[in-house]
C-alpha cells in the first residue's frame, strides 16, 4: 500500500494551483493546528481572519494525519498558529510537504510549563490551555503576530484581546469558585489520558489517567494494575471519557475499581457546532460543571 506521506507528497503540485486566490480582499488566511486555538485566534481576529482548522472538531491533534487538504490550507495562509511544547508533531513534516515558506507562530511561547516523567524521560506537557491562565499568554501572542502581519488593524485586535482576557478571567475565577470549597479527598477523578495536568495545578484537582501525555501511547498492564490499585487506594469515585479518543482502556478500568460516570469532558478539541463546547469558554466551564457535579455526587 502507497503510504499516506507519499500521496500527501504527490499531490501537492496539483492542489497548489487553486490556493492563490484569498477569500476576502481585507480578511488575513490564518491556520490554527486545532480547534481549540483556531476559537481563540478567532476571537481576537474577529471580522479581521478567516481561520481554517487542521485538526477538526472531535478530533485528536496526538494522531492526526495531515491531508493534501491541508497542505493547501497551510501553504494559502498567511499567518499559521501551532500550540507548541510537542502537541503538534505531524506539522513540520506537514511544512515541508506543503512549501509554507513561513515560520508557525508558537503561542504557547512564555506558558509557565510543568513537567513529567514519560517513559523514563522528562517531557513538557503540552496541554496548557486547560487552565485559562495559560490561555492569557496565547492571546498576547497572537495579538502581537495578527498585528505584525495586519498593522492596519492592530487596534482592532488589541480591544478584542482586551476583552477576551477579561472573560478568562471570569472564566478562572468561575472554576475556583466551584472547585475551592470541595474538600481535597473529594477532588479526585479518572480520565483517558494525562490531559488535565494544567486544571489540576490550578484548582488543585487531582486526575489519574491509564495513558500518558499523548494518546499515542500504550499502557502496559503492571500500569494499568498499578492504576487500578492507585485509584481504590485513594477512593476515586469518578471517571469521565474523553470526546476525542477511544473509551475502551478507561472503562475497563472503572469497571475494575467500581468508579462510576461522570460524563465526557472536552480535552483536546472543541465539539461541533450542535455540541456542548463549540468554543474555548463554553468547553472550559463545560468541564468545570461535569467535574465539579461529579465532585458534588461522590461526597
Amino acid at each position: 500500500m502507497i503510504s499516506r506521506r507519499l500521496l500527501l507528497s504527490a499531490a501537492i503540485p496539483a492542489l497548489m494551483a487553486f490556493s492563490a486566490v484569498p477569500a476576502f480582499a481585507d480578511t488575513l488566511k490564518v491556520v490554527a493546528s486545532f480547534t481549540v486555538l483556531g476559537d481563540v485566534v478567532s476571537q481576537v481576529g474577529g471580522k479581521h481572519v478567516k481561520v481554517t482548522n487542521l485538526v477538526g472538531p472531535n478530533g485528536d491533534p496526538h494522531e492526526f494525519e495531515p491531508s493534501p487538504a491541508d497542505a493547501k490550507n497551510l501553504k494559502a495562509a498567511q499567518v499559521a498558529f501551532v500550540s507548541g511544547e510537542g502537541l503538534e508533531g505531524w506539522m513540520d513534516r506537514l511544512i515541508t510537504a506543503s512549501g509554507y515558506r513561513g515560520k508557525p507562530i508558537v503561542v504557547s511561547q512564555g506558558v509557565n510549563t510543568r513537567t513529567m516523567d514519560e517513559d523514563g524521560k522528562t517531557v513538557t506537557d503540552p496541554h496548557v490551555w486547560n487552565s485559562p491562565v495559560n490561555v492569557k499568554v496565547w492571546v498576547a501572542n497572537i495579538e502581537k503576530a495578527l498585528s505584525e502581519a495586519d498593522p492596519a488593524d492592530a487596534s482592532a485586535f488589541k480591544a478584542n484581546a482586551e476583552a477576551y482576557l477579561q472573560k478568562l478571567d471570569a472564566m478562572n475565577a468561575y472554576a475556583h469558585s466551584k472547585f475551592d470549597a470541595v474538600p481535597a479527598d473529594r477532588r479526585k477523578v479518572l480520565t483517558s489520558h494525562d490531559a488535565f495536568g494544567y486544571f489540576g495545578r490550578e484548582y488543585n484537582v487531582s486526575f489519574l489517567a491509564p495513558l500518558g501525555l499523548s494518546t499515542e501511547t500504550e499502557a502496559s498492564a503492571a500500569d494499568v494494575a498499578k492504576l487500578i490499585e492507585q485509584i481504590k487506594a485513594e477512593g476515586v469515585k469518578t471517571y469521565f471519557l474523553e470526546n476525542s479518543n477511544d473509551p475502551r482502556l478507561v472503562k475497563q478500568i472503572a469497571k475494575a475499581t467500581a468508579a462510576q460516570p461522570g460524563g465526557e469532558l472536552y480535552v483536546e478539541s472543541l465539539s461541533d457546532a450542535k455540541g456542548p463546547a463549540p468554543t474555548y469558554e463554553k468547553m472550559f466551564r463545560y468541564n468545570v460543571d461535569q467535574i465539579a457535579a461529579a465532585m458534588a455526587k461522590s461526597s
